[in-house]
C-alpha cells in the first residue's frame, strides 16, 4: 500500500513551518551580509560576527544572562525535584491543590508574573538588579522542572523503593541510590528546559531589570528600538543555535529516559 506523503494535513504542517521558520532563516542568512541593512544581501561576511566579539558591553551582558541561566536552572531544578517528590507523596486534596499552584506561573501572562515580582521586590526594598533576575527567573523555571520531574516519578514502579526498603535501606539511601536514578532523566530534561526558558526570557525579566544590569533579551529589545543593526542579527543567530542545542538535548535525554532503569541490590553492608 502506497503512501501519501503530500496529503492535505501534511502539505498544512509543511506551511505551518515554513512560516515559522522563515523569519529565523532571514535573520540568519543577513547576519552573514557584508551590508549594514536587510533590505539588500551584499555578499558573505563574517563582519558583524568580528563587531560581536569586539563589544565589551555586549560579552558582559552574554555572560550575565548566561551566568543567570545557570544558577535560576540549577536551584529551580533543586527546588523543582524536591517539590515534585512532596506532591508525589502527598494525599488526594493536597496533591491537586498543590498541582493547582504549581500551574499558577506556567498559564499567567508574562506581562502579569513581571509586574507581580516589580511589586514584591518594590516592597521588600530590594534593588532590581541580577538578584530580582535570578529570583524572579528561579520562580518561573521551578514549575517547568515539576512537569519535567512528575511524570517520571508516577511512571517509576513502587515495587523498587518496596524492594530497597526490604533489603534494609534508609531514606537517604532510597533517595539517592534508587529514586533520583530512576527519574534522572526528567531531572535533566527539567534544567535544560528551565536554562532555555531562563536564557530567552525578555517579558519578566524586563519589569525587574536594573540600570546597572541587563540581559541578552532586553539588550536585543533595546538596540532594536533605535534601529536595525546586524550585529543583532549575529547576536540572535548564536542565541537561536544554542537554544536548539539544548531542546535536541532534551529531545534526547527525553528518549533516552524511555528505558526502563536497571534495578541494583544495595549491598548489606552499605545499608548499615
Amino acid at each position: 500500500m502506497k503512501k501519501h506523503y503530500w496529503s492535505w494535513g501534511n502539505i498544512y504542517l509543511a506551511l505551518v513551518f515554513v512560516i515559522l521558520y522563515a523569519p529565523i532563516l532571514y535573520l540568519v542568512v543577513f547576519s552573514f551580509s557584508s551590508g549594514q541593512t536587510m533590505e539588500k544581501y551584499h555578499g558573505f561576511s563574517l563582519q558583524h560576527y568580528a563587531d560581536l566579539l569586539a563589544d565589551s558591553r555586549m560579552i558582559t551582558i552574554v555572560i550575565n544572562t548566561l551566568l543567570v541561566a545557570f544558577l535560576a536552572s540549577l536551584l529551580a531544578t533543586i527546588i523543582g525535584t524536591l517539590g515534585a517528590l512532596a506532591i508525589k507523596d502527598a494525599r488526594r486534596p493536597w496533591k491537586n491543590s498543590l498541582l493547582s499552584l504549581n500551574n499558577v506561573l506556567m498559564v499567567s501572562p508574562d506581562v502579569i508574573i513581571g509586574a507581580s515580582f516589580l511589586i514584591f521586590f518594590t516592597m521588600l526594598g530590594i534593588r532590581l538588579g541580577f538578584v530580582s533576575v535570578l529570583l524572579s527567573h528561579i520562580a518561573f523555571c521551578i514549575p517547568i522542572v515539576v512537569l519535567m520531574v512528575l511524570p517520571k516519578l508516577n511512571e517509576m514502579s513502587p515495587t523498587l523503593v518496596d524492594a530497597a526498603y526490604d533489603l534494609g535501606a534508609s531514606r537517604w539511601q532510597v533517595l539517592s541510590r534508587v529514586i533520583l536514578p530512576s527519574i534522572a532523566p526528567g531531572i535533566f530534561a527539567g534544567y535544560f528546559m528551565a536554562f532555555t526558558y531562563s536564557l530567552d526570557d525578555f517579558a519578566v525579566t524586563f519589569f525587574v531589570t536594573g540600570n546597572g544590569f541587563s540581559t541578552l533579551s532586553v539588550e536585543i529589545y533595546s538596540r532594536a528600538r533605535q534601529g536595525i543593526n546586524l550585529e543583532i542579527n549575529a547576536l540572535s543567530t548564536l542565541m537561536f543555535i544554542v537554544s536548539l542545542l539544548l531542546v535536541i538535548g532534551y529531545y534526547a535525554i527525553s528518549k533516552r529516559g524511555g528505558r526502563r532503569p536497571r534495578i541494583v541490590a544495595i549491598k548489606e553492608g552499605d545499608a548499615q
